[in-house]
């Protein structure tokens, strides 16, 4: 913390007397500097800030009520405290000191005492403030440490549950990656359209992006020998493959009953519940559709289908990129909402590209062209 003793002063009077009455006063106790008119005065505090002005009113060009008036109105000025010492002694003048941001106001010929007295006080005060400023950034740093320190606890436990999915999925790989990166590609498009741009927040966004991982959490519940076939499941082994969507709207809902309704938790239970949901109602598991499915599970229902598509299944090699798109677009209104495979669209240069950058084999890689 600063000490008193290291303190800055600027005096500022167009009257040398003044002046050397000042700085033999406090320049043993103080840094003093001097200006002797409104606009050195200025240039001196622009350079380097004081932790004090003692400020003469009547001074030829710029007087010392339009010198405050200037130094209020800079952010970086504003909190330098100003105390008058002027030969104007009536209340009207006083208060228009006070009126324009002066801490202080001493009539002149002053006491030396006084003086003394005043800018000690005054100096204890800012310093006092600065300490309070500082302790509260500090606070302010570590919060935010704590906060950061949160979030990536949350973050690495919903990919280690997702990694735990891909690991019974078996041929997922980089799947959940990717997902994270098409949906904030595919979010950030959508809140340029209008009925969006309140409700596609960045922190919603980043809350999108960190639950979806969970998305398909529920995967293990289903059964080695469904999950893992290395064909198209049957009639009856789809039907349990579909009870995936059920299992990880279960799972998260046990987490909530633990540790309360969390914003990612609950986000991430939509998804896992509603992605496979259609636009035209035919999805699982509850048959939803149109704007009753919610928007987290919209967005992530395009990104999770384009992945799928692009990427190399037991049952399928991976198509190419344009023939993964065409099918999206194909299924706009259908599977998809309208809205969303736009913004898809508008986007797909960088979907692509991620899709090359983070492929999961040298197969996928020179698929995706």
């Amino acid at each position: 913390m600063k000490k008193l003793e290291d303190c800055t002063i600027l005096v500022v009077d167009d009257t040398k007397i003044n002046i050397d009455i000042l700085v033999n006063i406090l320049g043993d106790r103080y840094e003093v500097s001097v200006a002797k008119n409104g606009r050195a005065a200025l240039d001196m505090v622009a350079s380097a800030c004081p932790d004090l002005i003692l400020l003469d009113i009547m001074m030829p060009g710029m007087d010392g009520y339009e010198v405050i008036k200037t130094l209020k109105s800079d952010l970086q000025t504003a909190a330098i405290p100003v105390i008058f010492i002027s030969a104007l002694s009536e209340i009207s003048d006083k208060t228009k000191g006070f009126e324009l941001g002066a801490v202080d106001y001493i009539v002149k010929p002053f006491n030396v005492d006084e003086v003394l007295a005043r800018v000690a006080t005054h100096l204890k005060l800012t310093l006092a403030q600065q300490a309070l400023r500082d302790q509260n950034e500090r606070l302010e740093e570590r919060v935010k440490e704590r906060t950061h320190d949160l979030l990536q606890a949350q973050q690495a436990t919903m990919m280690s549950f997702a990694i735990l999915a891909e690991f019974r999925d078996m041929e997922t790989g980089g799947h959940i990656n990717r997902i994270k990166e098409y949906v904030r590609l595919i979010a950030e498009e959508l809140k340029h359209q209008p009925e969006y741009e309140d409700y596609l927040t960045a922190s919603y966004i980043d809350l999108l992006v960190q639950s979806c991982p969970l998305h398909d959490i529920g995967k293990v519940g289903v059964p080695d020998a469904i999950l893992r076939k290395r064909a198209h499941l049957t009639y009856e082994e789809f039907e349990i493959m579909k009870k995936h969507a059920v299992y990880g709207k279960n799972a998260i809902e046990s987490v909530e009953e633990h540790l309360g309704k969390l914003p990612f938790l609950n986000l991430a239970k939509e998804m896992a519940f509603n992605h496979h949901e259609r636009w035209d109602g035919s999805g699982y598991p509850r048959g939803i559709k149109g704007f009753e499915i919610p928007l987290s599970a919209r967005i992530l229902a395009v990104a999770d289908v384009y992945d799928g598509l692009v990427s190399k299944r037991a049952y399928k090699p991976p198509y190419s990129h344009q023939i993964a798109v065409y099918m999206i677009s194909e299924l706009r209104g259908k599977q998809f909402a309208p809205d969303i495979v736009d913004a898809f669209l508008a986007c797909e240069p960088e979907i692509h590209r991620v899709a090359i950058e983070q492929a999961d084999s040298e197969e996928e890689h020179m698929g995706l062209f």
